[in-house]
């Protein structure tokens, strides 16, 4: 993101990377199993066949513990009589009304589905409790938390008594901020000026540090203080995940005015030149990974009343642009973590070896989850660093169609040429674009890498094979000769040069806009 903050030094007041919304699941985990409930049914001397009647039981003692009766008589109880009503709308009218900063604001129950058990006859005669879908009553206990700010707790109130929060890590901030007394200006969840950018970035990074399973844990003290009693023999401990996570780096500009031009050039750019191959590259996949047909791609632009917003999906996770007022955000949204892989060692010996698995769900791993995503944000805003250029399509082109010589080797060596390119040519411009990779500007690229982007299929042949790597390096000389990349010291690895991002990225947006864009442009 470097080379975009020194782009825009000029417009940019500061910059904000951090969680925005945060859920979390609390689960109890033996009880998932495929004999949990049983063990549990047998540790407590439950009949299957009493089963119903003990759970009804259990279920009216969690709901009375968890402040419902005192919530009715104190009018903060509301019944939704459907799941689509908007329920943070409805707890909000509730915080109007009572117009404390701190402290519960009200419980809303609602029927909704879920994952939960019953009691089933098996076809010898005997009986088993099966997990099942079904409904039943949560309740959702909104809150201003001292510490966390606006935030809810949902209890499921049928077994297996399922918890989730949700909170802002936005809305955390700015407690945060209250408490050091440092001024700023908000809208909704951003912030359009601090009075100390690094200050701010510095109490963001401390939310990494939060003993997320003690705070969690108070959470579900606060709304199920029956737990663990009503498990009986069997006390189980929660369990808590990072259910959903949207990690957002906030680009603010000192004017509204200055930033919006530049928003339509990015989001042109987004939809014209980034492909699959480019999405794939912010989330560090490989790109034949796509060829493989193992990831669902898709690009979706939205218009609201507030702007609008382009949205790369890969799977179940995303990384959208969009901007509010002067503040530019760029966020990674992550649904499936288990889609992701990362270096780490074995969840169960930290001390193990170290290389790539699926990202871990637990809370634990937040912290390793925050470095991936502001990973995939700096990827994006660095490609898009690159649409910052001033200079017509004839400055950045004709320099690359010229025969130049080739940089010496050796002193006193022969000078050598190479031949212009031709951007608009199938050939050269897959050779641009096969470069212009946003994982190349991180991890740079080899020989072999280039060989795989213009040859998709691979060769059997070991003389083919020697024959497109020659090639290849031939092609090398050709980009270096021209500027565009640059050898990495002590490797075999090249990288696309500062100065030639900008060219590349122009010669191809302008390579795949058709007539009519073009000519309204330049009108």
């Amino acid at each position: 993101m470097q080379r975009f903050l020194q782009r825009f030094a000029l417009l940019v007041a500061g910059t904000l990377s951090g969680f925005d919304r945060l859920v979390f699941k609390g689960r109890l985990c033996p009880l998932y199993w495929p004999e949990g409930m049983n063990r549990l049914l047998r540790a407590n001397h439950v009949l299957h066949k009493e089963f119903k009647q003990y759970a009804k039981e259990v279920t009216a003692r969690v709901v009375e513990t968890s402040g419902v009766p005192q919530a009715k008589a104190q009018g903060r109880y509301r019944y939704l009589n459907s799941s689509k009503i908007d329920k943070e709308q409805a707890a909000r009218e509730f915080a109007c009304k009572r117009g404390r900063k701190t402290g519960p604001v009200c419980i809303l129950g609602c029927l909704e589905p879920c994952w939960t058990f019953d009691w089933v006859t098996d076809g010898d005669g005997g009986s088993t409790i099966r997990g099942e879908p079904g409904k039943c009553l949560h309740l959702y206990h909104y809150c201003q938390h001292p510490t966390f700010g606006w935030l809810y707790v949902r209890l499921q109130t049928w077994f297996p008594f399922e918890i989730q929060v949700g909170l802002n890590g936005r809305e955390w901030l700015a407690r945060q901020m209250d408490r050091d007394k440092l001024r700023y200006a908000r809208h909704d969840n951003k912030f359009l000026w601090v009075r100390d950018w690094q200050r701010a970035q510095q109490l963001l990074d401390e939310q990494l540090q939060a003993d997320w399973q003690r705070e969690l844990d108070a959470l579900q003290q606060q709304v199920h203080p029956l737990h663990p009693e009503h498990l009986g023999r069997m006390p189980v401990k929660y369990n808590w995940t990072a259910f959903q996570s949207e990690w957002a780096t906030d680009i603010a500009f000192r004017r509204q005015e200055a930033l919006e031009p530049w928003f339509e050039r990015w989001l042109r750019q987004a939809m014209l030149t980034y492909d699959h191959n480019d999405i794939l590259g912010f989330f560090g996949h490989a790109p034949t990974m796509f060829r493989k047909g193992r990831h669902r791609i898709e690009t979706s632009v939205l218009a609201n009343f507030e702007g609008r917003r382009i949205k790369h999906g890969v799977d179940s996770n995303s990384v959208k642009l969009y901007h509010e007022a002067n503040v530019l955000r760029a966020e990674t949204t992550v649904n499936d973590a288990g889609a992701i892989h990362v270096q780490r060692p074995p969840a169960d010996d930290p001390a193990g070896t170290v290389k790539r698995r699926p990202m871990q769900r637990s809370v634990v791993d937040l912290p390793r989850r925050a470095a991936f995503c502001q990973t995939v944000n700096e990827r994006y805003v660095e490609a898009l660093a690159a649409t910052a250029e001033t200079r017509t399509v004839r400055e950045l082109a004709e320099p690359l169609t010229r025969r130049v010589p080739e940089p010496r080797r050796q002193p006193g060596a022969a000078i050598r040429h190479v031949r212009g390119l031709n951007p608009l040519a199938e050939l050269d411009a897959a050779l641009l674009t096969a470069i212009s990779d946003p994982r190349r500007m991180l991890q740079g690229l080899r020989n072999r890498d280039l060989v795989a982007a213009l040859y998709p299929t691979p060769s059997e042949d070991p003389g083919e094979r020697r024959r497109r790597s020659a090639r290849v390096t031939r092609l090398l000389r050709l980009l270096r000769g021209h500027g565009l990349l640059e050898k990495v010291p002590g490797s075999h690895r090249y990288q696309v040069a500062a100065e030639a991002r900008a060219r590349i990225q122009a010669l191809l947006a302008c390579r795949n806009a058709n007539p009519d864009q073009l000519v309204a442009n330049a009108a």
